[in-house]
């Protein structure tokens, strides 16, 4: 903005009492350090504007002037020294607003957590490739076991949702979700902790699978990661609609616009793409985030200690699951 702009601005916060030139010209000027000298220092346009404002409020008449290097500000010498004590109130009352923003947990981890999961991911394929003997067993059927059989679900088998999620059809299947998932689980991770991440990613992707159940028809069966991988995107989508809530416009919903592009873009393509799993992966992702939002800001990301406790707690969910398919299945 030039200098002529910035004055005009200035000046239409000038209030004057009734007094002539020769009056205005003896005002005196308020120093930078507010100090009790009466010379006028130059100020920056922006502390110009905001000490004029503050001696307005208080009902001080004041006037800037263009300097070589900025504002000068001055008022009525019976005023001056009142002007000074307003204006050092005011600096100590505000010297430290804005506050500075509190620390984030679980901002800022290192993205090895959650591609050491991936990576372990795709071993847990090469395993179930491998026609393994021993102590007198055969390898199972990981794949009859542990997919999402609609039929057998409802039937009871509890852990096809969940084992479900660590099957892949093929390795192009397998390295596709790995691609897809890797950005946005990263980006969660970094937000909430991986322990609440990945929580929040498994129990998105086993509700999806669960749902998808529902409505298949019984012998629909299915397997991946994808269904988790866009119950991450709902997700994202859910915690930045809560962060946009208090914005009037159509923005707040620019999160979920996303997310349905996505879905649009990615889940729908595809010889054997399962549009209900990745479908319900989304939807169960979104309202587990909209449930998680508002705990989240009340008490903030869980601690090292809580991430600890949820990965641990996620890792034998998994676990306990597969156990489930050997014994039970």
């Amino acid at each position: 903005m030039t200098a002529a702009g910035e004055s005009a601005i200035l000046d239409s916060m000038e209030t004057r009492d009734d007094m002539d030139d020769g009056g205005e010209r003896s005002w005196l000027g308020i120093p930078r350090d507010l100090g009790g000298g009466s010379a006028a220092d130059d100020l920056s346009p922006e502390a110009a504007r905001r000490w004029g404002q503050v001696l307005a409020a208080r009902r001080i008449p004041c006037r800037t002037e263009p300097s070589p290097c900025g504002f000068r500000l001055l008022v009525p010498p019976a005023l001056h020294a009142a002007a000074l004590e307003e204006l050092r109130l005011f600096e100590e009352e505000n010297r430290n607003w804005p506050p500075p923003e509190p620390p984030t947990k679980g901002r800022g981890g290192s993205p090895f957590a959650p591609l050491s999961v991936l990576i372990l991911l795709a071993t847990f394929h090469n395993l179930t490739l491998l026609d393994l003997h021993l102590f007198g067993f055969s390898s199972p059927d990981w794949g009859a076991l542990g997919n999402a059989h609609a039929g057998q679900i409802l039937a009871g088998q509890w852990w096809r949702p969940l084992t479900a999620l660590t099957l892949h059809s093929d390795g192009v299947h397998l390295l596709g979700n790995i691609a897809l998932g890797a950005p946005f689980i990263v980006l969660l991770c970094r937000d909430l902790g991986s322990g609440l991440a990945w929580t929040l990613i498994l129990s998105s992707g086993a509700l999806g699978n669960l749902a998808n159940a529902l409505l298949q028809l019984p012998d629909h069966r299915a397997v991946g990661a994808s269904t988790a991988v866009f119950g991450a995107i709902g997700l994202i989508a859910a915690l930045s609609l809560r962060r946009r809530k208090h914005q009037v416009s159509w923005r707040p919903l620019l999160p979920v616009a996303a997310a349905l592009a996505l879905l649009a873009l990615l889940g729908t393509g595809g010889e054997g793409t399962d549009l209900g799993a990745h479908l319900f992966g989304l939807v169960s992702g979104f309202f587990l985030g909209l449930l998680s939002a508002r705990p989240l800001d009340r008490r903030g990301r869980p601690g090292p200690w809580g991430n600890r406790l949820l990965a641990l707690a996620s890792a034998l969910a998994v676990l306990s699951s597969w156990v489930g398919a050997l014994l039970l299945g």
